[in-house]
C-alpha cells in the first residue's frame, strides 16, 4: 500500500522544511511518551515539529489500515457523498476514503488539536481534495455533529478515553451516522478489547454489523486472546530514516468494526483470523464463523475452494 502522489508530494515537501535529525528527536520522543502516558487522556504531540514527525510516521500506516478496511465495503453497493472523520489527525483517513469512494463530496475532519489540522489543511493545499475536505476543531468528548453523514469514521482515537467516555462519545458519532460507521484501532489486546465493548453497544442500539464478524453473536475469542489484521505499507526513505530500519515495507497490525444503520445481505460465512497454513496438498484456515471459531482443512481435491484458499490472507472473508 502505498500513499495517493499529491500526499506523498505534499508530505515531502513539508517534511523537508525540517532537519531528519530534528525529525528523528521528535519520533524518539513520541514514542517515549506513548509508550509511558497513553491513555491517561493526556495531549500527547505538543509541538508543530511533533505533529510534523508524527504525521511522517504514522499517516502511512493510518491510510493504509483505513484503506484496507473500506476495501470490505461492497463498492458495487456503497454511494457516499458526505464523511465526517472524528479525531482526524493529520487527515490520513478522508484520503483514504475519497481513494475508496470518488463519490464523496463533502468530509469534514474533527480532531481537538489545531496543529494537527493545520498540517492536514497544508497537505491537502493544492490538490483535487482542497474544496472537497473541511477541518473543524473540537474536543470529541464535547463534540455534537449537528447533522448527519453518510460514512462516520474514527480511527486511531478513542483509545485514550475511559470506557464510559468511550461510549458516550461511540454514541453521539452513531447518532451523527446515516449509513456506515467505521472504527479502527491498534491490533492491540486492550485496543481490542475496547472495539469487543463497542461491538455489543451497537449491536444493543441496533447496528448491523457488516465485518469483520460473520455474525452478529456473542464474540467468541477467549480472553486472554485477540483478533487483528495486518497490512503492509511501504516505507519511504525518511520513513526508514525516522524509524531506524532498513526493510523497503512496514507491517501495520490493527482491529476495526463496520456497521451499518440499515440491514445487510447475509453476511459472510467466516473470516480468516491467522496466516493460512499452507502444507503439500493441503491449506489450514482458522476462521471466525456463526458456529464460532473453526479450524478447515481445504485439500487439492476440493476443486475450487482449493484455489480459493490458496489466495486467502488473514483477514479475508471466505463463503465456501
Amino acid at each position: 500500500m502505498e500513499l495517493p502522489q499529491e500526499l506523498r508530494l505534499a508530505l515531502e515537501r513539508e517534511t523537508a522544511k525540517v532537519k531528519p535529525n530534528v525529525l528523528k528527536n521528535a519520533v524518539a520522543l513520541l514514542s517515549q511518551r506513548y509508550r509511558e502516558e497513553s491513555g491517561m487522556g493526556k495531549r500527547l504531540v505538543l509541538t508543530q515539529t511533533e505533529v510534523l514527525a508524527y504525521s511522517a510516521v504514522r499517516m502511512p500506516a493510518t491510510y493504509s489500515a483505513v484503506a484496507a478496511v473500506l476495501s470490505q465495503l461492497n463498492k458495487d453497493m456503497v454511494c457516499c457523498k458526505t464523511m465526517l472523520d472524528a479525531g482526524a489527525g493529520t487527515g490520513a483517513a478522508a484520503w483514504a476514503a475519497a481513494a475508496a469512494f470518488p463519490s464523496l463530496q463533502n468530509i469534514l475532519c474533527v480532531d481537538r488539536e489545531n496543529a494537527m489540522l493545520t498540517l492536514c489543511q497544508r497537505y491537502l493545499s493544492g490538490s483535487s481534495l482542497q474544496s472537497v475536505v473541511h477541518t473543524y476543531q473540537a474536543e470529541l468528548t464535547e463534540y455534537a455533529p449537528s447533522e448527519t453523514y453518510d460514512l462516520v469514521t474514527a480511527s486511531y482515537a478513542l483509545n485514550e478515553f475511559d470506557e464510559a467516555t468511550r461510549l458516550r462519545t461511540i454514541d453521539k458519532l452513531w447518532d451523527a451516522c446515516g449509513q456506515f460507521f467505521v472504527l479502527i484501532e491498534p491490533g492491540t489486546p486492550t485496543a481490542f478489547g475496547q472495539l469487543r465493548a463497542a461491538r455489543e453497544h451497537l449491536l444493543q442500539r441496533g447496528g448491523t454489523l457488516i465485518a469483520p464478524c460473520p455474525h452478529l453473536n456473542a464474540c467468541p475469542m477467549a480472553e486472554e486472546d485477540w483478533c487483528h489484521f495486518t497490512c503492509r505499507l511501504s516505507r519511504s526513505r525518511l520513513h526508514k530514516q525516522l524509524k531506524g530500519g532498513d526493510a523497503p515495507y512496514e507491517d501495520e497490525k490493527y482491529a476495526y468494526l463496520i456497521f451499518s444503520k440499515t440491514p445487510v445481505q447475509e453476511l459472510c460465512y467466516g473470516r480468516v483470523l491467522r496466516h493460512p497454513q499452507v502444507e503439500a496438498g493441503k491449506i489450514t484456515l482458522t476462521l471466525c464463523t456463526k458456529d464460532g471459531l473453526r479450524e478447515r482443512v481445504i485439500r487439492k481435491k476440493d476443486g475450487e475452494a482449493f484455489k480459493a484458499a490458496r489466495k486467502a490472507s488473514c483477514g479475508d472473508a471466505i463463503d465456501f
